[in-house]
């Protein structure tokens, strides 16, 4: 039985990937720091909840030991994520951008993946076929956005796409360190989520497709790459 904890899993992307990961057979783990919310969702689908705020030291903590006691996790789904807003519901642009919109930012989509990362490497490497997730996004493709042709070249914002990037240099840096394991990252498309005011142009099914697919990799699968459902993407 493989058992997959999935963070920020009460909603959106993450609750869908889990609810076709409890499908296909895993032993899931929502994790989410509303307590309410995450338990409803597990509930729901059949998993497990555990407390669990990417941003809080204690509570990533505790979740480990949870998990532990439980027998621990074979996958690892860095899914939880947020875009700061401007008070008129902007995005922080090159114009506008401060430094604690940025901190706030890297605070849940960088820092939150290495504290997560680092407190269940000890479990995951007692796995057999360990596996990490890394749900970044197209606009952390330096190359797309640097290309005047594509479309995520006009998106203006800086701290969301700039977290993004450190999310898929994370991702290279640790599948080095660590060989046995796969390690990627992945971009689920712009999806109808809270995180976008659900202004996205597809739905939680499809964008939940590449980070169930990457989450059910074989050993042989690859490892420290970036992709969407149709295959690699350009750093």
């Amino acid at each position: 039985m493989t058992t997959t904890l999935i963070t920020g899993a009460n909603k959106g992307i993450g609750f869908e990937a889990a609810r076709r990961l409890v499908a296909a057979g895993h032993t899931v783990y929502i994790g989410a720091r509303d307590a309410e919310r995450g338990r409803l969702a597990a509930e729901r689908l059949g998993a497990r909840f555990v407390l669990l705020d990417v941003t809080d030291d204690a509570t990533v903590d505790a979740a480990v030991k949870t998990i532990a006691a439980d027998g621990g996790v074979d996958v690892l789904v860095n899914n939880a994520g947020i875009e700061t807003r401007t008070e008129d519901n902007g995005v922080p642009t090159a114009e506008t951008v401060t430094a604690d919109q940025m901190r706030n930012t890297f605070e849940t989509n960088v820092f939150g993946v290495v504290r997560v990362i680092h407190a269940f490497l000890p479990l995951l490497r007692r796995s057999a076929a360990p596996v990490v997730v890394n749900v970044s996004s197209g606009l952390a493709s330096l190359t797309s956005l640097s290309d005047p042709d594509h479309p995520a070249h006009f998106y203006p914002g800086i701290a969301y796409p700039t977290s993004k990037t450190a999310v898929n240099m994370l991702t290279v840096q640790f599948a080095k360190a660590f060989p046995d394991m796969r390690i990627n990252s992945v971009e689920p498309g712009f999806t109808r989520t809270d995180l976008n005011g659900n202004t996205g142009t597809q739905t939680v099914e499809q964008g939940a497709e590449i980070v169930v697919r990457m989450a059910q990799l074989a050993p042989d699968g690859p490892t420290g790459g970036f992709f969407d459902v149709n295959g690699p993407l350009p750093w």
